[in-house]
């Protein structure tokens, strides 16, 4: 049992650790120059918001993002009373309770974390439509090619371990 919840943890620290680096190093060309798409670590996409302010709608796309990409009162809730369900596991001393305390943990943190992450990719739709809509009617155009418009289709990067360079035999 204790195997298994070391597992999950360190589950969840590699994909975790696999999205952010992700958003943290996001790049947008804008008129031959580069622009970091996401200027802090609170407001994403706040790099390019210079550009998307021209355009009403690109930058009603940009303000939803941003409004969805901050953190919910009810993840960290979850996130915390998992963390100490697993805690009490560890403090307890009858058996029965431990592994329930356990296993309850895991899946609280676990259903948490892809709720999250799940709520988080389907957000990038708006800064890409942002980027789009504004393209369609200013200039200098925008480029921003995120993981899923590079390989036309749909991806799942809280589970991509850091593969990224595309194979040819």
């Amino acid at each position: 049992m204790r195997n298994f919840c070391l597992f999950l943890f360190s589950l969840l620290l590699i994909c975790s650790e696999a999205g952010s680096v992700e958003t943290c190093s996001r790049i947008a060309i804008i008129n031959f120059q580069e622009v970091l798409v996401d200027s802090n670590a609170t407001d994403k996409g706040e790099g390019l918001r210079y550009q998307l302010e021209k355009d009403p709608i690109a930058r009603e796309y940009l303000n939803t993002y941003q409004k969805n990409s901050s953190i919910k009162l009810p993840s960290a809730i979850l996130g915390t009373a998992g963390t100490g369900l697993l805690l009490l596991g560890f403090f307890s001393s009858k058996s029965p309770s431990r592994q329930t305390y356990f296993v309850t943990g895991a899946a609280t943190i676990l259903v948490n974390f892809l709720v999250a992450r799940t709520l988080e990719v389907t957000n990038e739709v708006n800064l890409t439509k942002a980027v789009e809509e504004y393209n369609k009617r200013n200039l200098p155009k925008i480029f921003f090619n995120t993981e899923s418009n590079l390989q036309g289709n749909i991806v799942f990067p809280a589970f991509n371990v850091g593969f990224n360079k595309v194979w040819s035999f």
